[in-house]
């Protein structure tokens, strides 16, 4: 009798475990993408930058089968290499986008994520002298290196673009100006949408005026980081080295020139030029965290939206910036991704 009772537990567990031990895996790829418009750079970052590919669990057996993308970018003072499963971090995304495969909810996907980590921690994916290119390069050399090199289907209706923090920050500045690249956006908690005083308090400004030498980042605080990357992209100098860059604030001092020049690169300040481009896009969505700082200005961003009639959706979560992040990528943004973009190897309903 115990036998038996034995037999059908062990059968029961089986039973429960199977799907989830025959569940397929994706693989993962890394590769340099050299970038011309990343040459020359005042920060002295290499051009040839290092890109983290996913391809879905049937890419190496279906040869004939082409995939839509996600390009993915990640936020400030992270890389490809924590976010896509290469170091130990707070998300796995490759085993998050499988976890989103195996539960029927999601679609195969490949999910591209660049690394955007630089001198000063992060591009803020903006153009620049002292940062180089890097909305250019993210637009178009990566997207034609992918399509050149990876069975994608090569067009606008197939390519979604996402981002966190910074990223999330980038995906909505370059999504806004290239709706002939990408259909559909997801912004998960979104920074840098506004720039305003609280954003530059006195102190952050101190603390950044206090790094004297690029050698000296890297004993920066966080927010001393992101003032001096946020100074590279948005108020590049190249007549003032080392840092090739100026801060809204000198010698205690505010400098209202420079604050524009931040003010005019902060989604919040020039979306309004762009709507027509955004009603073109097929999904738009955003979600924040419930604890996360960051929830004012993206309520603002989707308020101005849904003013101007923009079909988007927009959420707040139970969590802080990171908490959540894999359960969102998982369960809204693959499915987000899996509804709205196109699978057919031919598009024309974009």
């Amino acid at each position: 009798m115990a036998r038996t009772v034995f037999a059908i537990a062990l059968l029961a567990a089986f039973l429960i475990l199977a799907p989830f031990a025959g569940a397929q895996k994706g693989t993962v790829e890394r590769v340099k993408v050299h970038s011309k418009f990343l040459e020359g750079n005042l920060e002295g970052d290499l051009p040839d930058r290092d890109v983290t590919i996913y391809l879905p669990p049937s890419y190496k057996s279906a040869a004939q089968q082409r995939y839509p993308v996600v390009y993915m970018l990640h936020g400030f003072t992270d890389n490809d290499e924590k976010w896509m499963g290469l170091a130990k971090h707070w998300i796995n995304l490759p085993a998050v986008i499988d976890k989103a495969l195996a539960s029927g909810e999601a679609r195969e996907t490949i999910v591209v994520m660049p690394n955007a980590f630089t001198r000063y921690f992060g591009s803020m994916y903006s153009n620049s002298v002292t940062i180089g290119d890097w909305e250019d390069f993210i637009a178009q050399e990566l997207v034609q290196y992918i399509d050149a090199h990876y069975r994608t289907i090569s067009d606008v209706a197939s390519r979604g673009l996402a981002g966190h923090s910074m990223g999330g920050y980038g995906a909505m500045r370059i999504g806004m100006k290239h709706p002939e690249i990408f259909s559909s956006i997801y912004l998960l908690s979104p920074c840098c949408l506004a720039a305003t005083e609280r954003q530059t308090t006195a102190e952050m400004m101190q603390q950044a005026a206090a790094v004297k030498d690029p050698s000296e980042v890297e004993k920066a605080g966080f927010m001393a980081k992101a003032m001096l990357a946020s100074g590279a992209a948005w108020s590049p100098n190249p007549k003032n080295p080392p840092l090739y860059l100026d801060l809204p604030v000198k010698d205690g001092e505010p400098q209202p020139d420079i604050l524009a020049k931040w003010t005019a690169n902060a989604p919040l300040a020039f979306a309004d030029q762009y709507i027509g481009n955004l009603r073109q896009y097929k999904g738009i969505s955003m979600d924040v965290g419930d604890k996360d700082g960051l929830k004012v200005d993206a309520t603002k961003l989707h308020e101005l939206f849904d003013e101007y009639g923009l079909q988007n959706s927009f959420e707040i979560y139970e969590g802080t910036h990171t908490s959540a992040v894999a359960d969102r990528f998982q369960n809204h943004v693959m499915p987000f991704f899996s509804k709205n973009l196109c699978f057919k190897a031919t598009c024309n309903d974009h």
